[in-house]
């Protein structure tokens, strides 16, 4: 079984990618930036570098739609692993604990059920007043009554884990509360047939939803949480899990991400019923080269 992950970064090699470089039944590739230190990386052991140039010569089209100093290059890397049968997709500041890796495969798990049309992540935690980036902030005073159940687990085609240290929440979550947490109490996997977001920075995703899944451009801090939910409508399924890495977060301006992530907090909402919001020429160019 081929095993990819998949990083875009314009950091120097962090403690997180340098891990990740030593997993030796796993291919680490690193998306290049143009203001990625690229020699760096084109040395270090166990790491495949995508270059600026590399990229063009995948796709120019798609390369100069997403456009540069962005997160979202890291749809490339997503065209280059497109034959691997296992690609996971993590962040630079997301260090690998010693859990990390690990492909449920359970035959059973705790299912939840809330009475809302969007599923919280975080609200099954003992952290359960924090809510997860991407969630609709007009349904947080909704997100009472979940209903548990230990059931049969059917085949899941996503596989998102928690973090521990400063979690992926939002920048209006994260100014009220400022957290720095530890997901002690998931032990186990758990689900919803509600959808719900997860994103880019340490999920598990087969091959046949690589073809469907992409971070979208021109969409601030929402990329992967848009792209979340589109798998969902598309019938994939997806399972949570407990923490496999720690977030120690690079520097960040929350007033900044809040502003980043405003077409989240008032197009969210709608997803479900709506998706015109959301430029999707790049994710047409992404699926016609998938489909090669």
């Amino acid at each position: 079984m081929r095993k990819a992950i998949i990083t875009t970064t314009i950091n120097e090699p962090t403690k997180a990618t340098k891990a990740y470089a030593q997993m030796s039944d796993w291919d680490f590739i690193v998306v290049g930036d143009t203001s990625t230190p690229h020699e760096k990386y084109k040395k270090l052991d166990g790491c495949t570098y995508l270059s600026p140039e590399s990229q063009e010569k995948i796709d120019k089209s798609l390369s100069d739609m997403l456009g540069w100093k962005t997160i979202q290059r890291r749809n490339m890397g997503f065209i280059y692993a497109k034959n691997y049968d296992i690609i996971a997709t993590v962040d630079d500041d997301n260090i690998p604990l010693d859990n990390w890796g690990h492909i449920f495969n359970g035959e059973h798990i705790n299912k939840y059920t809330p009475n809302d049309i969007f599923f919280d992540p975080l609200y099954p935690t003992k952290h359960n007043h924090l809510w997860h980036r991407g969630f609709p902030l007009q349904h947080i005073s909704k997100r009472q009554n979940y209903t548990h159940e230990i059931v049969k687990s059917p085949v899941f085609d996503v596989q998102a884990n928690l973090w521990n240290g400063d979690p992926d929440i939002d920048a209006v979550c994260r100014m009220i509360y400022s957290p720095e947490v530890t997901f002690d109490d998931i032990t186990e996997y758990y689900y919803s047939d509600t959808p719900g977001p997860f994103n880019s920075q340490n999920t598990i995703l087969k091959k046949k939803v690589l073809k469907d899944y992409f971070c979208f451009d021109k969409c601030g801090r929402m990329d992967d949480i848009f792209g979340s939910y589109i798998i969902q409508k598309l019938g994939y399924k997806v399972c949570f899990g407990p923490p496999t890495v720690y977030q120690e977060r690079n520097e960040h301006n929350v007033t900044t991400d809040m502003k980043n992530e405003y077409i989240g907090y008032e197009n969210v909402k709608d997803i479900l019923n709506n998706e015109d919001f959301i430029f999707k020429n790049s994710y047409n160019r992404y699926k016609e080269l998938m489909r090669l």
